[in-house]
């Protein structure tokens, strides 16, 4: 019998308001988010199709073409904001012919819509390798035409042109939500609301890393810090189902607007290693969870809470740490967050089973045996605010495996790799995640 099946919950979505306090303050909070990693091609996407005519060297990156990047608000506000990183860059990139505009289907978008972005009221902007940059504020008066219930679930379009050669790009491999390119050399299109300058197709995310819009006082940002099993492999492809998706969905059902998640996860993270990163010496999984915390979390609009699911690839044999290294890291990373954020809810997450996995690096008893103790440290330390026990909502305890229907693979099909749920599993983690655990929303 599938677990998920005792519970039931109304995915309905009550949509954040975008009028209600047109008159009063309003905060900056993200309202999506891709942590960064690179440089291209180094990572772990999911369903990437051929790039070899988009980017034919990873030394060059870009060259004179643009991008049409489409993301899901948490939210949506009359006024939105885009942060652009060069943080794993060796160059300086030029960025130009910025548009945001709600997408309509493919990589066209809804006539009317698209609005120039512009950076300290220029319409080009350099952003120097290692940094970042944020738009200006975009105004996007089609959010409060669209009404309340209008445009939760829609996409947002945010299109601009990488003037030159980019260098090598950085990105986020594991979207599992299909973007479009346009080919090298063929200029500036972000202006263009219909399809015909995007003929190519990614499932990744290039230099844009976080949305920010205008919300009321109070809306809370939760951010989802982990590796793969955050990113959401074995999802499916554009289907927005990822653990923290289904939260996401649970929280608007349940409290409106008051709560948004962000996915601040990348496929294959560890919390220790690798030791270094740069450019230079790149690590598929991106940089180690304590290295990246205060730029792909801590470094957000509006966080109030953080859950800290990660651990399984420490134990495997690229990291194979102790436990004992595993419990200080994660006080370190902790200790972090409460210094950096005073007053934010840090909630802990057992870690999943990789038991029986058939890859080189997971599924080996001195592994299980350190998650183990890892979890019984999670649940029983104090060290969190609260705990979500994603271990016990997915595993067969008499095999000590994934539960069989959660192992059958979403993404590209086949029979799965007893380390990455399924649609089901990630279904099934996001429903055993007590709402309680954030705290009382705003009045």
């Amino acid at each position: 019998m599938v677990r998920i099946a005792r519970c039931c919950i109304a995915f309905f979505i009550v949509a954040a308001p975008v009028a209600a306090t047109a008159a009063g303050h309003m905060n900056w909070v993200t309202s999506w988010a891709a942590s960064v990693h690179g440089p291209y091609p180094v990572g772990n996407p999911s369903a990437q199709p051929n790039l070899s005519l988009v980017f034919p060297a990873a030394e060059t990156g870009a060259r004179d073409q643009s991008f049409r990047l489409i993301v899901k608000p948490e939210f949506w506000g009359a006024k939105a904001r885009m942060r652009f990183s060069n943080a794993l860059g060796t160059q300086p990139v030029t960025f130009d012919g910025a548009y945001a505009g709600l997408q309509w289907s493919g990589s066209a978008v809804m006539p009317g819509t698209n609005r120039a972005i512009t950076f300290g009221g220029k319409t080009s902007v350099i952003v120097a390798p290692g940094e970042s940059v944020w738009s200006d504020a975009v105004a996007l008066p089609f959010v409060t035409d669209a009404g309340p219930l209008g445009l939760q679930g829609r996409k947002l379009a945010v299109s601009f042109h990488v003037a030159g050669e980019s260098g090598p790009m950085t990105w986020h491999a594991k979207g599992l939500n299909t973007s479009y390119l346009s080919a090298p050399g063929a200029g500036a299109h972000g202006a263009e609301e219909d399809e015909a300058p995007f003929p190519f197709s990614t499932t990744s995310w290039y230099f844009l890393d976080a949305l920010d819009m205008k919300m009321a006082p109070g809306t809370q940002l939760i951010a989802a810090f982990g590796d793969s099993l955050t990113d959401g492999t074995g999802s499916t492809l554009n289907g927005d189902d990822r653990w923290p998706d289904v939260l996401s969905r649970r929280l608007h059902a349940k409290f409106g607007g008051k709560f948004a998640v962000v996915n601040a996860g990348i496929g294959g993270n560890l919390i220790t290693g690798p030791a270094e990163y740069s450019p230079q010496m790149p690590y598929p999984g991106g940089p180690a969870a304590l290295q990246r915390l205060d730029r792909d979390v801590l470094s957000l609009s509006g966080v109030s809470s953080v859950i800290w699911f990660e651990g399984i690839n420490d134990f495997s044999k690229n990291g194979n740490i102790s436990v004992e290294d595993a419990k200080k890291a994660l006080a370190d990373g902790v200790a972090a967050i409460r210094k950096r954020v005073p007053g934010v809810r840090v909630i802990g997450a057992t870690i999943t089973t990789a038991f029986g996995n058939i890859g080189p690096a997971h599924g080996f008893a001195e592994q299980d045996t350190k998650r183990q103790a890892l979890n019984e440290f999670i649940r029983g330390s104090g060290l969190f605010n609260g705990v979500i026990d994603f271990d016990k909502a997915t595993a067969n305890r008499e095999t000590g495996e994934l539960q069989a229907e959660f192992v059958p693979d979403s993404t590209m099909g086949g029979p799965g790799d007893k380390l990455h749920p399924n649609r089901l599993g990630y279904l099934a983690m996001g429903l055993a995640i007590d709402l309680n655990l954030f705290g009382t929303p705003p009045s």
